[in-house]
């Protein structure tokens, strides 16, 4: 048996890392069902592509944000779960097309080779697409969608809003124009708040409104948002630099070659992990209005700041 080191022992033994063990399983059981030929009667083959992807495993730090941030507002972690679980559907459709040769061109992601190696490039874009669509299925059937419409449509508008043009969408394209023309390319914050930051603002906004937090409560948490946004990919940035292949699960050093425009590239090492420190900070200010409720929130965005894959 492998010997594991006392820094990863005390971090197994935290109390906020078992919680999010906790509820990383709970997402995982949950999306299974989701994906299942019960609830989905996807073709075999194109059901397999979607399964491959989505649960290859991963962090969950999104659905994780939602439901912290919902239930920091006193929202109930079972009604909060399908959202939690769409968030990820659609973040995984986005890792799967951002892979594509079209696009980031990536041959390995969680440590497995990505879709379009295994299954083809056109059942990847397919695995991708019906991924996007089936979490607004699940959002539109959940207890929430039936009891209290009116907080779905505004979550799930919210959602829609951060992952397609002006959002994850948009920044793809703002890193794909950055790649062939520096000059005229987004800075890497430009291209961080959209493809990155839009998407985890917008689950912490989705846990206050479903949650049922007051407008501030809800402004609040899509500042924290948007600062753990940033703050994670300047970190993925700075493991891009420093990071390995055994512990990032996917080729590093590579967004330098492609001419990619990343906060280590645009401003140095230093002055990312500078502003990754302010960052984290100013994601911990964010919810000076809360009280413990959102302490599952700080430990997120400390362990983020201090993850190294």
């Amino acid at each position: 048996m492998k010997a594991i080191s006392l820094e990863k022992k005390i971090e197994l033994e935290n109390p906020a890392t078992q919680e999010f063990s906790r509820l990383r399983g709970m997402v995982d059981d949950s999306m299974a069902g989701h994906i299942s030929a019960k609830a989905c009667d996807a073709p075999p083959l194109l059901r397999e592509a979607m399964e491959y992807s989505l649960m290859a495993g991963g962090k969950r730090v999104r659905p994780i944000l939602l439901l912290c941030a919902g239930k920091a507002v006193g929202g109930e972690e079972e009604k909060l779960l399908p959202f939690a679980c769409a968030v990820e559907f659609i973040h995984t459709y986005s890792l799967i097309h951002d892979d594509l040769p079209a696009m980031d061109d990536d041959d390995f992601r969680r440590g497995k080779p990505t879709s379009h190696k295994v299954f083809g490039e056109g059942m990847a874009v397919l695995a991708g697409d019906a991924l996007l669509t089936e979490a607004f299925r699940i959002m539109a059937e959940s207890r929430i969608a039936s009891g209290d419409p009116e907080k779905a449509v505004r979550a799930i508008a919210d959602m829609a809003r951060a992952a397609g043009a002006e959002g994850m969408v948009g920044g793809q394209q703002l890193d794909l124009a950055a790649e062939k023309d520096n000059a005229a390319a987004a800075k890497a914050e430009e291209i961080a708040l959209k493809k990155t930051a839009a998407l985890l603002a917008s689950c912490a906004r989705m846990g206050g409104i479903l949650g049922g937090g007051a407008p501030s409560q809800i402004a609040a948490l899509g500042e924290f948002g948007t600062r753990l946004g940033l703050l994670f990919q300047i970190t993925d940035d700075i493991l891009d630099e420093t990071s390995s292949f055994e512990e990032m699960g996917k080729g590093t050093a590579k967004d330098r070659i492609k001419g990619k425009r990343t906060y280590t590239v645009d401003y140095g090492l230093d002055a990312a992990k500078e502003r990754a420190d302010k960052l984290g900070r100013e994601a911990l200010e964010s919810l000076a209005a809360f009280g413990p409720e959102a302490a599952p929130l700080k430990e997120l965005a400390r362990m983020v700041r201090s993850r190294r894959s």
